[in-house]
């Protein structure tokens, strides 16, 4: 998201970049033989006029049609890529004449100026009825009085929100179906392997930039990382050029699906140390399991263990042996730790427990878990496989609501 008035240590106001460029044209020339045998002796002279005469630079008619690998993949999302734009109520402290006789009936009295606050991206990824459906990270709508879409023709329309999941970062926009002349297709993020060429296309800078994309590779199909929250999330790491403003746009793979939902990137290790190419997106299989709540719901309820986990993967080998995970063990979930009077506490899970299977079927990450538990309800009863000191060890938790 890119924020264009904030409070606090940063500035108020919106921000425009401006960028000057200096376009600079080369131009060569050449030179083209031709066999001694094909020239008219006597038309020699009047044939070397021609060709000096000629000799100008041109835009050949036969030029080849050309374009990126990753072109087709782009037109089949760039018509379902929006900028989202976040617009707040700005207090006034100007005095009018209708603050001096108390006007009551004065419609902008301490409402203020609705002003842009921040931008970002999103994509449209249905249409059902009258409504056009618009996904978006939670971030880049929070604490908006208003929420305007910028669709790909350029054109400002007003949206509605559907409904938000801070957990996830995830929230649904709708807008009128008749605007909707593209919608973008989610492909199977489980299916992704680092490597893969992938690009990004969204809004970065704001709406002044709108359908930018930038291309790179999978870093990490499935990278747990712990968010400002304090929470694990499995992402998809991406060395595709992700910046302020790109946040809820389209992850898109070769086939022009969208495999993640751009949301953060990483600028500077906890030492300090700048660093770049390190864009993070939330998984496709995991958008579609919270959009489709939102738009039922308009919220998630969760249906929780009451344990903090993080995906083996995400452990460093090195630390692997402290904390006392078998060697065997390739994929799972670590309990790092078990909250009192949980679902997880009441069924006998344990810190350093490693959950293998949930209802029989296999979990190596944290988002793999969140979507099986998320198919169940408050009260349900799953079945856990759980692996305890090198020990297989099948538990029945029901769950709790968060």
């Amino acid at each position: 998201m890119m924020n264009n008035q904030n409070s606090g240590h940063q500035q108020h106001g919106f921000m425009k970049t401006a960028i000057v460029g200096v376009v600079a044209g080369l131009i060569g020339g050449g030179a083209s033989y031709v066999a001694l045998d094909q020239i008219n002796n006597a038309n020699m002279n009047n044939n070397a006029e021609t060709s000096i005469s000629s000799n100008s630079a041109k835009t050949s008619r036969n030029s080849a049609k050309t374009s990126g690998t990753m072109t087709p993949a782009y037109n089949d999302v760039k018509g379902a890529v929006v900028s989202v734009i976040n617009m707040k109520r700005q207090s006034s402290s100007s005095n009018s004449i209708f603050d001096i006789f108390g006007d009551d009936d004065n419609d902008n009295k301490g409402k203020g100026k609705l002003q842009t606050y921040s931008e970002g991206s999103g994509v449209i990824y249905r249409r059902s009825g009258n409504k056009g459906y618009i996904v978006t990270n939670n971030h880049v709508v929070s604490g908006s009085d208003k929420v305007q879409v910028m669709l790909s023709n350029g054109k400002t329309v007003n949206a509605r929100i559907v409904g938000t999941d801070a957990t996830t970062d995830l929230a649904v926009l709708s807008i009128d179906s008749g605007y909707v002349t593209q919608t973008a297709e989610f492909g199977d993020s489980k299916s992704l392997q680092a490597g893969q060429t992938v690009i990004a296309v969204g809004s970065p800078l704001g709406s002044e930039y709108a359908s930018t994309v930038t291309q790179g590779i999978v870093s990490a199909p499935a990278r747990s990382i712990t968010t400002s929250s304090a929470n694990q999330q499995t992402v998809i790491q991406t060395d595709a050029a992700i910046n302020p403003g790109n946040s809820g746009g389209a992850l898109v793979n070769s086939a022009g699906q969208v495999i993640g939902i751009n949301s953060m990137k990483l600028s500077q290790s906890s030492d300090g140390t700048s660093v770049e190419g390190m864009g993070f997106a939330i998984p496709s299989n995991e958008v579609v399991t919270i959009v489709n709540q939102l738009v039922k719901k308009g919220k998630i309820v969760r249906p929780q263990l009451g344990v903090k986990v993080i995906a083996l993967q995400g452990i460093p080998s090195s630390n692997r042996k402290q904390l006392n995970i078998k060697s065997n063990l390739k994929n799972g979930i670590y309990i790092a730790s078990v909250s009192k009077h949980s679902a997880a506490s009441a069924a006998g899970i344990k810190t350093g427990d490693v959950i293998i299977k949930v209802d029989n079927k296999s979990v190596s990450d944290v988002a793999s878990l969140h979507s099986i538990l998320y198919n169940h309800k408050v009260g349900d009863t799953i079945n856990l496989t759980i692996n305890r000191n090198g020990k297989e060890i099948n538990l029945r938790v029901k769950l709790q609501s968060d």
